[in-house]
């Protein structure tokens, strides 16, 4: 059943998960709001985007830009209305059903905690690389213990990490693009202007090309979702979300199409460099600048460490939020000093055991779990879009005056959007590495579709049944 006869009470500026601590202040999230965007898939994953599309990349990533910026709309309309950690889960709740916020909720709460792992291995990896005699699952449980302790502390310290950890990359990334464009027009002292020689083959692998691009390009916008998660707890919800949603545009614009943009024009597209070592680091090197690759890789190393922070965060409210309204173990519900705690150390432990996965069964059960997750962001931003639809007639109706953030063009702009995610399926659908992962996802979205929908039958059958036995007892006094 819609909890929204209860939801519609609460005051705007109230999240609903009153029992968390409102610990992050408003430059906390207005930096995890700008350092959001820059994450670990942009650094890490772009490189096999760029071989695979060649300089259309920047169209790959300008296109699914601008499907991100619609999802975050959204996203932002239904937050700062209803603030709360569960995010577009409650929202599906509140819109569709029990059995979809149940769905959403956890598929993303593997996605988080799988995530935590993989972020985990690859920071391990480079700092490896830094110290070989070091062994690698002795540093992910190093990042592990630190976040998760950091995590079960207070949400101040979560805040005040990615507050840091987002100034670094911000940073670095505005530098990059600064030293970029003064090489590009030739300003550049001791490099020379590449002109637009390295833009004469646009489309090299011709329409696959720019297909595994826009794939590559959808993925690495994931994570964007934390700052409607992190509001919540936040001095002013509403503020913080509305704030975060209207700056998505211009963050996105400049630290993704543009950063690729300047990639593609500084260095070949089919430089072995930009796979191996990195597109950034690639084009620092390009450049000339003396230890800037190297300087790029301790970016990189925020980059995924800023990530595994944030997920745990994000797992742990995820979970909390589905028990408090009913949809998981109740002990992942337990709150101690403002935080959920047991969701915290389940949600690590989850991401450890992923590590351990990748180390003893790297071929079959990790890689199972891998294209298990692959499309869950997708799932998601479809569920967004839904509620979205549903919501809006309803607070219009019910309170207009919540509707701080408004979704451009609706409803069109919202099924266009829709289109736009039905359009990656249908493309996952035709590449064989990407097939594997829609039909994985698929099963475990149906899977606790029915799981979620069984559950919401029984708790009905039970209400029904309980309203009928009040009625025969208040009948019989």
């Amino acid at each position: 059943m819609s909890n929204s006869s209860t939801t519609t009470e609460t005051p705007p500026s109230r999240p609903d998960d009153a029992a968390l601590s409102h610990g992050l202040k408003q430059r906390h999230l207005s930096m995890i709001a700008l350092g959001g965007v820059i994450g670990a898939g942009l650094f890490v994953g772009s490189g096999a985007g760029i071989a695979a599309a060649g300089p259309s990349i920047v169209v790959a990533y300008t296109l699914s830009g601008l499907l991100v910026m619609l999802v975050m709309r959204m996203l932002g309309e239904m937050s700062a209305a209803h603030p709360s950690s569960g995010s577009f889960s409650a929202h599906a709740e509140r819109a569709i059903g029990p059995w979809a916020g149940f769905t959403a909720g956890w598929a993303f709460w593997v996605l988080l905690c799988t995530a935590v792992g993989l972020e985990g291995i690859g920071a391990a990896q480079i700092v490896h690389g830094w110290l070989p005699g070091t062994p690698e699952w002795a540093w992910v449980a190093l990042f592990m213990m630190v976040f998760c302790g950091t995590n079960l502390a207070a949400v101040k310290n979560f805040g005040e990490f990615e507050f840091w950890f987002a100034a670094l990359k911000v940073g670095a990334i505005s530098l990059f693009l600064v030293l970029g464009v003064l090489a590009i027009t030739g300003v550049l002292p001791g490099t020379g202007s590449p002109g637009t020689s390295h833009l004469s083959d646009f489309l090299p692998n011709g329409g696959n090309g720019l297909i595994i691009g826009l794939l590559a390009s959808v993925f690495a916008y994931g994570g964007l979702e934390t700052v409607t998660i992190a509001a919540a707890e936040s001095e002013n919800p509403v503020k913080g979300v509305a704030s975060a949603v209207r700056t998505a545009m211009w963050r996105i614009a400049l630290f993704y199409i543009g950063s690729m943009a300047v990639i593609v024009t500084l260095v070949p597209w089919d430089s072995p460099e930009v796979v191996e070592k990195g597109p950034y680091v690639a084009a620092l090197d390009e450049l000339g600048i003396p230890g800037a690759g190297q300087l790029m890789n301790v970016v990189v190393l925020v980059a995924l460490l800023s990530a595994m922070n944030a997920n745990i965060y994000g797992a742990s409210r995820i979970g909390y939020s589905l028990v408090e309204r009913g949809q998981g173990p109740k002990a992942l519900g337990r709150v101690s000093g403002g935080v959920p705690r047991v969701a915290v150390l389940v949600s690590s432990l989850f991401g450890f055991g992923c590590v351990l996965l990748s180390y003893w069964r790297p071929d079959d059960v990790f890689s199972w779990l891998l294209n298990m997750i692959g499309a869950v962001i997708l799932v998601v931003w479809i569920f967004v879009a839904a509620s979205q639809l549903r919501l809006r007639r309803r607070l219009e109706r019910e309170a207009p005056e919540r509707l701080v953030v408004r979704m451009w063009g609706f409803p069109w702009l919202t099924w266009v959007a829709l289109a736009g995610m039905a359009a990656v399926f249908v493309l996952m659908a035709r590449e064989p590495d990407t097939r594997v992962q829609l039909y994985s996802t698929g099963a475990m979205t149906l899977a606790l579709a029915a799981v979620g929908y069984a559950r919401q039958r029984r708790r009905s059958a039970a209400g029904g049944r309980g309203e009928r036995r009040q009625s025969a007892g208040g009948g019989g006094r």
